[in-house]
């Protein structure tokens, strides 16, 4: 039985996490595996929950984090070259950039035969200066050759990678899309609608909004901000909106709504009414979704973003960027009201139409389910990984 080696950068809830975890535990019986991961940062939420529930066994790498740190990382590195040399894996699979580099140059320098990849995302533009961007790119160029495959999780991120950044030649890149259990979604939709809104005193005439995420400067959270303030200045609607996740950017983004003069609450130490609420992560994205009306995105940059998917799985509209891969996940004018990054006013007056036009936001409502419940299941994407090793194992036996 060939063995898999899966490792992501962090334990933290999000789409690098949980599909590792389901590979860890639906690629048997074909395949042996063990999940290896880091240490989760202080503003995450651990998927610790989620791996219980599927009965995943890991071992923890809390040297390998997020930031570069020479002296954690030359631990990290040696942790998994020694896990690799009990382990004898046939396969090495990295996920994130952190354990992409650790794990790939453990994996070429103790000869495992397949080495592969996965981008979630890419940090090639707006999160480093331009000097780090080039080292990056130069890097990932470097771990490329010595890959096997490399997974892009949309059509548009590949061609970001090989032709725009050039880190590979297309052949060498598979484009897998992530996989979701979507199913709980659709289930008890109405009880889930009453639990969430009762919890945050939502009245019946309010529309509620949501943007799902890490408060990192790359989500752009002052653009949702923004499109709030637009909102509230030219419409009578009743409205409430929703801050889900949290991060380093928690206190400017306060900063900025009370700049704004946004009424706002943090519900983990108030309890009580505001325009908007500020959650920090909240596990249970079914009855989150289920709560809310429309769901916003106004990130810089993207890979797949989950919190999409999981939206149209619950058929609620989006308002977002146009970025990373979100064009491939969505349905521009049928699932979601699409803005370029650089046209603030759009994405306000997006947000705007589905705040004050209920039939649009009735008829984007509709085909969310239909769009992501083959495409982006956790089945699916089992079964693309299963005929990716295989082809590369038969390969490589040739």
């Amino acid at each position: 039985m060939p063995k898999v080696l899966l490792i992501v950068n962090r334990f933290a809830l999000g789409g690098p996490s949980s599909n590792s975890a389901y590979l860890a535990k639906y690629l048997a019986p074909e395949y042996k595996t063990l999940l290896l991961g880091g240490l989760k940062e202080d503003s995450e939420e651990s998927i610790d929950f989620f791996l219980k529930k599927l009965d995943v066994n890991t071992i923890l790498i809390p040297e390998m984090q997020r930031a570069i740190n020479f002296k954690k990382d030359l631990v990290a590195y040696r942790k998994i070259k020694k896990i690799i040399k009990d382990f004898k894996p046939d396969i090495v699979h990295t996920h994130t950039s952190k354990a992409g580099l650790l794990g790939r140059m453990a994996a070429y320098k103790l000869k495992v035969p397949i080495i592969i990849h996965t981008f979630h995302g890419h940090l090639f533009h707006s999160y480093f200066n331009r000097t780090k961007t080039f080292i990056l790119k130069s890097i990932e160029k470097y771990l490329a050759k010595k890959s096997s495959k490399i997974i892009c999780i949309s059509r548009l991120q590949k061609q970001e990678l090989t032709e725009k950044y050039k880190i590979c030649h297309p052949d060498k890149v598979e484009i897998i899309h992530l996989g979701i259990d979507l199913k709980i979604f659709q289930e008890d939709v109405e009880a889930k609608r009453k639990k969430f809104r009762e919890k945050y005193k939502i009245e019946d005439d309010e529309i509620a909004i949501g943007i799902i995420g890490r408060l990192v400067a790359v989500k752009n959270h002052t653009l949702f901000l923004k499109a709030l303030k637009y909102v509230s200045d030219n419409s009578d609607k009743r409205f409430c909106a929703f801050i889900i996740g949290d991060g380093i950017e928690k206190q400017k983004i306060k900063e900025k709504a009370k700049e704004l003069n946004i009424n706002f609450v943090d519900y983990k130490l108030e309890q009580k009414n505001a325009k908007l609420i500020f959650t920090s992560w909240l596990t249970e994205s079914d009855i989150v979704f289920a709560g809310l009306d429309i769901v916003a995105q106004s990130s810089l940059n993207e890979g797949t973003p989950v919190s999409l998917i999981e939206a149209q799985a619950a058929n609620k509209p989006i308002v977002s960027t146009n970025v990373g891969g979100v064009e491939d996940i969505v349905v521009s004018g049928k699932t979601a009201l699409l803005s370029d990054i650089n046209n603030e006013k759009q994405f306000c007056e997006n947000l705007l139409s589905l705040v004050e036009n209920d039939k649009l936001r009735n008829e984007l409502s509709k085909e969310g389910w239909n769009v992501v419940k083959d495409k982006f299941s956790y089945t699916r994407l089992i079964s693309d990984i299963k005929k990716l090793y295989k082809n590369l194992l038969n390969f490589e036996e040739n």
